[in-house]
């Protein structure tokens, strides 16, 4: 087993890629330290997974003093932790125009702020942890939409870009500085979760109609999702791409250049005026 017996973090671990996440690290025999602001959720999750396997942390990650207790608390029940997905994120539908500032800060905390002090917190347990045999595993959670913008995502393309850059710049320092651990980015497409209901919108916007059409665009389950992940990982690839359209928007921008940006909105434009 891969991970057996292995002390794993996972945030945002009640619903989507964060339980097939949990349940996949269990089934290999790790012990996974799941972390949720909604506590139903985790619960239905350990209740998912093998017993004994999953202990539970309600944790909101854009509170950095709560993401530090957390790593504490980790320590304590568990040891040090030797892999991390920093998986916990959350959607705003909204034009640039119409987008709020309270709505945008909300998606900033939890989707850049979650990230930076989940890596900050249980950095120093994972390269305790690590070795060169056995090396500690740190993988962050962005997007497709951080390798190409579109429409309607601009606030959430602000963040996933940014957690693509902190991420690609924390795994050239553990290899210059020689830390036993592997960091990636992990770019999904659409993945069948539960995402797009959870998501806010503008005012000028309709939520059933984005959830809409936010369930039309999912093509790649949460077990699928997790185990490329997880198989993307123990092969020490830097981006790990998940999907068919998370390939082809990482395809866009390679073959397109900065032109790519134009052809997104012009087939945007006839997708909205075709509804």
């Amino acid at each position: 087993m891969r991970y057996s017996d292995r002390v794993a973090v996972v945030t945002g671990a009640g619903s989507g890629i964060g339980r097939a996440l949990t349940q996949a690290l269990t089934e290999e025999e790790a012990h996974v330290a799941a972390s949720d602001i909604d506590t139903a959720n985790l619960a239905q999750t350990q209740a998912l997974c093998r017993p004994g396997r999953v202990t539970t942390y309600q944790v909101d990650v854009a509170d950095r003093d709560a993401v530090c207790g957390y790593a504490d608390d980790v320590r304590r029940d568990l040891g040090p932790a030797s892999l991390l997905f920093n998986n916990a994120g959350v959607d705003l539908f909204s034009s640039i125009a119409d987008m709020s500032w309270k709505d945008f800060d909300w998606l900033v905390g939890i989707n850049i702020g979650g990230v930076v002090s989940g890596t900050k917190a249980f950095l120093p347990q994972l390269i305790e942890s690590g070795t060169a045999q056995r090396p500690a595993r740190l993988v962050n959670l962005s997007s497709a939409f951080g390798l190409i913008a579109v429409p309607y995502q601009g606030a959430y393309s602000t963040s996933k870009f940014a957690v693509r850059g902190f991420t690609e710049a924390l795994r050239q320092e553990m290899i210059m500085q020689g830390h036993p651990v592997t960091v990636h980015c992990v770019h999904p497409g659409v993945v069948r979760t539960n995402f797009g209901t959870n998501m806010r919108t503008a005012q000028t916007e309709d939520p059933e109609q984005a959830a809409k059409y936010f369930s039309r665009l999912a093509l790649t389950s949460p077990a699928k999702a997790a185990r490329t992940i997880l198989r993307g990982a123990e092969k020490n690839r830097a981006r790990i791409l998940i999907g068919p359209d998370g390939r082809v928007m990482a395809a866009l921008p390679r073959l397109l250049g900065v032109g790519y940006a134009d052809l997104m909105a012009r087939a945007a434009k006839r997708n909205t005026n075709a509804r």
